[in-house]
This record gives C-alpha cells, structure tokens and sequence, in this order.
C-alpha cells in the first residue's frame, strides 16, 4: 500500500487519485489534535496514539505502507505545519527503546517492514539554503524511519504536483 500525506486542497488532491489504487490518503485536518508530548504512545498504549482522532493511528498506517509519498509546501527547508504536525502523530511507529545505527542513537523499530520515501516540496521561491536544509532533514527523518529515501523533488508550485 503506498500512504500519501498531503497539504493540498480537497480539488486537486481528487484530481490526483482519480484512477489511482492502492493508496491511503492522509489530508490536513484543522480539527485534528497535534501531538502533546505525552509519550503515551509508548508507554500506556504502545504503537496506538492516545489522541483518537484522524492521525490516531498514523504509526499503523506507516507500518501497513510500502512507500510514502509527502506533498508539502516548503517552509523554510521544511514541511508545512500541518504536515508536520501529521509526521509528529507518527511517533508511535517507532520503539521508545534506543540502538546504535552508523555511529548515532536512534530509535528502535517498532515494525518490521521497510518503507521508501519520496517527497515532493512546492513553492514559488525556494531558495538553494531551503533545498540542502529539505536534503538534510530528509536523509535524517529516512533514518530515524528505518526507511529508504528514494526521490525528492522540488516544484515552483502546487500545479505540477503528480501522483504516478
């Protein structure tokens, strides 16, 4: 299954999945709770988020995909706020437990499956600083994930934005 987070409006993300299969959609949702670093994730409800609404469940979702495709604005380098905000629900697909991975301490995996990342940024005016800062924030989040970056594109705006 390929699981699609995505910031765009409702129009163009229908135009988007028309005839596309095998894919969960997560949208921004502003009635949606952000995450409140309450750890509970790990500790009381292990791999489920304590928050029961949309994203509830966002770390499930990550170990039942393949791939993961992430549409976002760029901000300064980095996801909307609203993506991020679903990325910080995803918490509970990792392991609160650490381990040694190339030298640096990570998370332990809470699922056993191996997901490829590819990430679209849109923007009118991205600068080169934004681009290496995305590069940079990308290789790291792969890591943390146990996953894969596989491709990462950089678009003047939302227009070009495809699902293949």
């Amino acid at each position: 299954m390929r699981l699609v987070i995505c910031d765009l409006p409702q129009e163009q993300v229908k135009k988007l999945l028309e005839g596309k299969k095998d894919i969960e959609l997560i949208t921004c949702d502003e009635h949606a709770g952000t995450c409140i670093g309450c750890f509970d994730c790990w500790l009381l409800t292990p791999g489920r988020c304590v928050i029961r609404d949309s994203y509830g469940d966002m770390g499930a979702k990550l170990a039942a995909c393949s791939q993961l495709l992430i549409i976002s604005r760029c901000s300064y380098g980095g996801f909307s706020p609203s993506v991020k905000a679903i990325l910080d629900r995803s918490i509970p697909y990792l392991h609160p437990d650490f381990r040694i991975k190339e030298g640096e301490m990570h998370h332990k995996m809470r699922y056993k499956n191996s997901i490829k990342i590819q990430v679209c940024f849109y923007g009118d005016a991205i600068t080169k600083q934004e681009k290496k800062t995305a590069h940079g924030l990308l290789l790291a989040n792969s890591l943390n994930l146990g996953a894969e970056l596989e491709k990462v594109e950089f678009l003047s705006s939302m227009e070009g934005v495809g699902i293949q």
